[in-house]
């Protein structure tokens, strides 16, 4: 019986994941929202602003999720991410992924 429902859990997981096609393109004219603040390709120059580019896709995901239902708490950032849809989410987050950055020193 406890083999039965493990079985019956594993097969639904599927069903509950949104699988969602990430396209680079999409997400870099969705950046554009962006670039005031993270700069054009995601290296803010102004060290307020954290440096999205080369960050870990996965990362950007979890915070602009976090953002979006308001787990995680910025008020210039949770009301862009607000208005993200999963599509948006993936797609700059594959975008901002994909550029050089982590190595990029900010300038001073």
């Amino acid at each position: 019986m406890k083999i039965i429902k493990v079985l019956l859990i594993i097969l639904t997981i599927p069903l509950s994941i949104q699988n969602v096609a990430a396209d680079y393109n999409a997400g870099q004219e969705k950046s554009q929202v962006c670039a005031g603040c993270h700069g054009a390709d995601g290296n803010s120059q102004i060290t307020m602003y954290p440096r999205l580019a080369g960050q870990h896709r996965d990362y950007l995901v979890y915070a602009l999720e976090g953002y979006r239902s308001g787990d995680r708490k910025n008020a210039i950032m949770s009301g862009f991410a607000k208005g993200l849809s999963d599509q948006d989410i993936q797609d700059l987050s594959e975008y901002y992924s994909m550029q050089k950055g982590l190595k990029t020193l900010p300038k001073k």
